[in-house]
């Protein structure tokens, strides 16, 4: 029987398949068959010029200010297994991924948030405005200092693209990259993968933060990553339940969780000894904490994931996922908090892909 790419795991390593591997880097633009290595013009050209072809002639492309650049364009069936970038790691880069020729993006996101870095800014050049913090999970991972990993699986049927935006006005940026997949069939009961980012800086008076809407299809709901800049010091923030609407689920939801850390499976306020305790594990984690500085800096910032790989979470028709902003005052009190959020949604689901929200502007993608 031949082994599809869903099928690969320890138990299945030893088993024989039809489908056949292929890359795309800067050295293969096209991912053909014994086509690698053989630039002999790109972005190491000057420093293999000593040694020539083969030798590292073009391991990255640059996107000059403003420009799109086509990162991967595959005709099917097959399945992207896991995609490596580094180099631009901030909001300024903006990955896009279009399924069988939509003209609408499936996966629509800043690089950063796609890989569950929502502090993480760094210039094109210089150094992030804060600590590293590593991210350990399974389908996410981003390694010392911006190596970021995704190896959520991707099927399509006739055709991939996709593309990194520079919305740096001022400067060009440099892509080290590397999009490993198989060319195979797709079986019938397979969904497309999608991603959405939506921002709120800040979230208004008693609105409650939607993460997902406006999705039409059938399919599962796969994860979750989330920034959250306090705007409200000295007091805990939350206590937000995140909320699952189904199917046509009007004002109350199908799942309904118990708080904020609670739905990133921590507790009480991530506190250890008085301090909060970072983790990054399997399915989900708190990896990011930026305390502030008490000078330019005020801002406490929490950077969280979840991933739904044991426990996906399906809908026939629509799903809509929400998380309230909500924390302490005094007398025992909730307090809704209008604190910076952002988040990436992770899902699967039918084509074709609904119209996304209209991406931010760059002053709302802009970490201050």
């Amino acid at each position: 029987m031949n082994l599809s790419y869903h099928d690969l795991g320890l138990e299945g390593l030893s088993r024989l398949s039809n489908a056949r591997s292929r890359s795309i880097t800067a050295e293969n633009f096209t991912g053909e068959k014994g086509k690698g290595g053989m630039a002999t013009k790109g972005f190491g050209a000057n420093a293999a010029r000593e040694l020539g072809q083969g030798w590292k002639i073009s391991p990255a492309v640059k996107a000059a200010p403003g420009e799109t650049i086509t990162l991967a364009d595959i005709e099917g069936p097959g399945v992207i297994t896991h995609i490596w970038i580094a180099g631009p790691a901030g909001r300024d880069a903006v990955l896009r991924i279009y399924w069988d020729e939509q003209e609408q993006p499936s996966v629509e996101c800043p690089l950063g948030d796609f890989f569950a870095k929502h502090w993480f800014n760094p210039s094109p050049t210089g150094t992030p405005p804060g600590p590293y913090f590593p991210l350990n999970s399974v389908p996410i991972q981003v390694a010392p200092y911006r190596g970021f990993n995704c190896f959520w699986k991707m099927p399509f049927r006739k055709h991939c693209r996709i593309t990194l935006e520079n919305r740096n006005k001022l400067a060009e940026i440099p892509v080290y990259y590397q999009i490993d997949y198989l060319l195979d069939q797709v079986p019938d009961n397979c969904a497309y993968f999608h991603a959405q980012f939506r921002i709120k800086k800040p979230l208004p008076a008693m609105e409650v933060y939607v993460i997902l809407d406006g999705i039409c299809g059938r399919g599962h709901y796969v994860g979750t990553s989330m920034g959250w800049g306090i705007n409200t010091p000295n007091l805990w923030w939350g206590e937000g339940e995140v909320k699952f609407f189904l199917d046509g689920d009007g004002e109350f939801p199908t799942i309904c969780g118990t708080g904020t850390e609670d739905y990133f499976l921590g507790s009480y306020d991530w506190e250890v000894e008085g301090k909060y305790q970072t983790y990054s594990g399997l399915y989900a984690g708190m990896h990011e904490y930026y305390p502030g500085d008490q000078l330019y800096h005020l801002q406490p910032r929490f950077g969280m994931y979840r991933w739904h790989i044991p426990d996906p979470i399906y809908f026939e028709k629509d799903i809509r996922v929400t998380v309230q902003s909500l924390g302490w005052r005094s007398d025992g009190r909730y307090h809704h908090g209008q604190h910076d959020i952002c988040s990436t949604a992770y899902w699967y689901q039918t084509l074709p892909t609904a119209p996304f929200p209209a991406f931010p502007g760059d002053d709302d993608l802009e970490i201050l």
